[in-house]
């Protein structure tokens, strides 16, 4: 029987189980994702992270989702690597390039009495263009745009953040059912590549709360993603201003969508829960 190493984490109640593959190539990932986040027969979590070399960066990371589904880029994992990255002794700096599928992330570690207190990544420049995204819909961004569903009629906003995003303001998200409306336009002909749903309450110009239905997961405390995609929403409709706190199920996330370079910043905290070793 093999086994493999583990770091269990989370940023916000958003946990995944890290390993570092740094020096030997995990064997069908998605399977043992699958395995791996089940909260009765595995460790329990919404994902599996690992950490590989990079050619153009400091590091790489894959991450997949509870299903076995590969992601191409996941916040609150981000923040969690740079602490794991620095916890691991793998480096010594305090600014590390990430590799992901949607492109090289900058995260910046806050370190305080050889301590990562925070981590602030910079999630690079939202996208609007629908195609881009993608959905399907006639306008070249999808702002606000009524969509019929079996529960009724939902404005979408739509955008990615190096995954795709569409989100829905409401007036209360614990009334509001997540899982019915979450599931139906995850798996929305609209979306050709899924699509993770955010609800979001408006508290004020600076603080909204958000629920999150993430593909492939169903839904989780808090998608680092997903928050930056509600919070550029909330620009773009007049909602918001440009940095919001964001409170979530599993804690709070603060993010900064600079009007000078318009890149969007995410920045929290990950925790470590245990390390162990998982049988395969």
């Amino acid at each position: 029987m093999n086994s493999i190493k583990f770091t269990k984490m989370h940023s916000a109640g958003n946990d995944y189980v890290f390993v570092n593959a740094t020096q030997a190539e995990v064997d069908n990932p998605s399977a043992l994702s699958v395995a791996i986040s089940d909260r009765h027969k595995g460790v329990g979590s919404d994902g599996l992270v690992l950490l590989t070399p990079s050619k153009v960066a400091d590091f790489a990371m894959r991450m997949f989702n509870s299903d076995g589904s590969e992601g191409s880029m996941c916040g609150n994992a981000s923040i969690c690597l740079g602490k794991f990255i620095f916890d691991q002794k793998l480096t010594s700096k305090n600014v590390i390039l990430l590799e992901t599928k949607s492109g090289i992330k900058v995260l910046s570690l806050t370190i305080e009495n050889n301590e990562v207190s925070a981590v602030k990544v910079d999630m690079g420049e939202p996208i609007l263009d629908s195609k881009l995204i993608p959905v399907l819909c006639d306008s070249p961004e999808m702002l606000m745009c009524p969509v019929e569903t079996s529960r009724g009629v939902f404005p979408l906003t739509s955008i990615s953040m190096g995954n795709p995003h569409t989100v829905i303001f409401c007036n209360d998200v614990d009334a509001i059912d997540v899982h019915g409306i979450g599931a139906e336009i995850e798996n929305s002909p609209l979306f050709p590549d899924k699509v993770n749903v955010e609800f979001v309450k408006i508290i004020s110009p600076v603080e909204i709360e958000m629920r999150v239905w993430e593909r492939g997961s169903g839904e989780t405390l808090a998608c680092g993603t997903g928050a930056c995609a509600s919070v550029v929403a909330g620009v773009i409709t007049g909602k918001t201003s440009r940095k919001v706190l964001v409170h979530l199920k599993g804690g709070d996330l603060h993010v900064d969508w600079e009007s000078t370079n318009n890149h969007v910043y995410l920045s929290g905290h990950g925790v470590s829960v245990f390390e162990g070793i998982y049988l395969i």
